[in-house]
């Protein structure tokens, strides 16, 4: 994927939208099979969230890397560009919790994924898919359509970005706050 979006045309960029959307649906399908079949193993406790990492930044910096090498060609409300702080935010807190996770794995506690960092995945990688089509439709050699459609959904598209990394940020911020207690009471050596 990271080397379809690598590419300075817009079909390989439209097929890494399409891949990104079938790693992340994927993502989700088989975490929902794992859990109503009863299939929930420790294995899967620690690589699943891995694998999230995984797919966030081979999506995530590239995009920001184009993003930013497009600017003068359309903007992001508000924002601008994806804003390099906000990369690092939502990178941080990923480097951050898989570091506290694999540490007290070796102490012999998993720490599952919680609803609150699933919910974070679901809304990063709508932010990231969102992010890979902005950079696709910006990318020299793609004709938009005339037609005045075509501008409501383009204005439409940069406001759904905006909001949908706005969500990413909030709850990168707000799991990372509400998974610190649960290591921190692990590493105190109480249950978690």
């Amino acid at each position: 994927m990271t080397i379809l979006l690598l590419q300075p045309r817009p079909t390989p960029r439209f097929l890494a939208f399409a891949l990104f959307v079938l790693a992340a649906l994927s993502d989700l399908w088989d975490g929902y099979l794992a859990r109503s079949r009863g299939q929930v193993t420790t294995f899967g406790k620690m690589a699943d969230p891995v694998a999230d990492k995984f797919l966030l930044v081979s999506a995530l910096i590239p995009v920001y890397t184009i993003n930013v090498e497009q600017m003068e060609q359309g903007v992001l409300p508000v924002f601008g560009v994806i804003p390099f702080w906000a990369v690092v935010v939502l990178l941080g807190r990923e480097v951050l919790i898989t570091f506290l996770r694999f540490t007290a794995a070796r102490s012999g506690q998993i720490v599952a994924a919680r609803r609150i960092g699933k919910r974070k995945a679901v809304v990063q990688n709508v932010f990231v898919g969102a992010a890979i089509l902005w950079v696709a439709f910006l990318t020299p050699g793609f004709k938009p359509p005339d037609v005045w459609v075509w501008q409501w959904f383009s204005g439409f598209h940069g406001w759904f970005v905006t909001v949908c990394l706005t969500g990413a940020l909030i709850l990168t911020v707000l799991s990372a706050v509400l998974y610190l207690p649960i290591f921190s009471r692990i590493f105190a050596g109480r249950n978690p």
